[in-house]
């Protein structure tokens, strides 16, 4: 009867002192967890061998890392997307500026070919901000969930063309004219026409905005290859050139949102294709590959 008492008291003091040693290691979390709230970035740890109690704590840890490295992602995004804002409105109102001033010129010349030539620059300067916007909206739409493609067999060659000649100007203004090799002029490809016009669209303004050459557009299989001269001062990362907002630095003033080749990856992907590109020495090529 003794020997089972003295069991049965040993047995409760074993289990209050386990109970005590749990409340004490309970508020030892409690505190470094107020401590990591007030901003403390330690981690949690706890003096117990107990299986339960390193558990809790490693997980814990885990949840706290992940929370912290979180924050800095946040943090950097907010920061780009501030910078990404700043520089896109400065973007904008550089050809809004340039519009402006064309167009006071005008009012106060008595010329009227100078007059001409002044409303003719402030045009262009409006389309390039026209261009800049459009771009922008469509940017929404493919972020924002809410862009439906409408694929069809398209004709690859009469669409190009098109989208050529429409920019005519442009490439007469610049002294070059692009040279187009198709292998297969009848290669027809499935594709949303509009999103493939925008895409054409895209990778000729690029070339004759950044470029400093003639425009070398090569067809093989059910692959397009843009090709052009880029100088030493702006030279893209193929790495970062479909980034969104992605700029050279010294293209920065030639009014460009930064996220023409971002659309033209997203719309080729979204129609089931790719878009790549290389750099070598000073060739840009950029390479779309259509589904079969």
């Amino acid at each position: 009867m003794i020997a089972a008492l003295i069991i049965f008291m040993i047995l409760c003091v074993w289990l209050l002192a386990r109970y005590i040693r749990s409340i004490l290691e309970l508020r030892s979390i409690c505190g470094q967890l107020e401590e990591m709230e007030r901003g403390s970035h330690m981690e949690l740890g706890v003096y117990s061998r107990r299986r339960e109690v390193l558990k809790l704590c490693r997980t814990l840890n885990r949840l706290q890392r992940k929370q912290e490295r979180d924050r800095i992602l946040y943090e950097k995004a907010e920061k780009q997307l501030k910078r990404n804002i700043t520089a896109l409105a400065h973007d904008i109102r550089t050809p809004l500026a340039g519009a402006s001033g064309y167009v006071q010129l005008a009012g106060e010349c008595g010329e009227e070919d100078r007059r001409a030539y002044y409303l003719q620059a402030a045009q262009g300067r409006l389309k390039e901000l026209g261009d800049m916007l459009e771009e922008l909206f469509l940017f929404t739409k493919l972020t924002g969930g809410d862009f439906e493609l409408s694929v069809q067999e398209v004709q690859v060659l009469p669409l190009l063309s098109d989208c050529l000649v429409g920019m005519y100007q442009q490439f007469e203004e610049k002294g070059i004219s692009p040279e187009v090799l198709f292998t297969s002029e009848e290669l027809r490809v499935w594709a949303d026409e509009e999103c493939l016009r925008r895409i054409f669209h895209n990778l000729i303004r690029n070339a004759l905005l950044h470029g400093t050459g003639n425009l070398v557009i090569t067809q093989n299989s059910r692959r397009l290859i843009f090709e052009n001269t880029v100088s030493e001062t702006s030279r893209p990362d193929p790495k970062q050139i479909f980034e969104r907002f992605y700029k050279a630095d010294s293209a920065r003033r030639k009014g460009s949102s930064g996220l023409g080749l971002f659309i033209v990856k997203e719309l080729m992907e979204r129609m089931g294709g790719s878009a790549a590109a290389e750099l070598e020495r000073e060739k840009l090529r950029i390479i779309l590959e259509f589904s079969k």
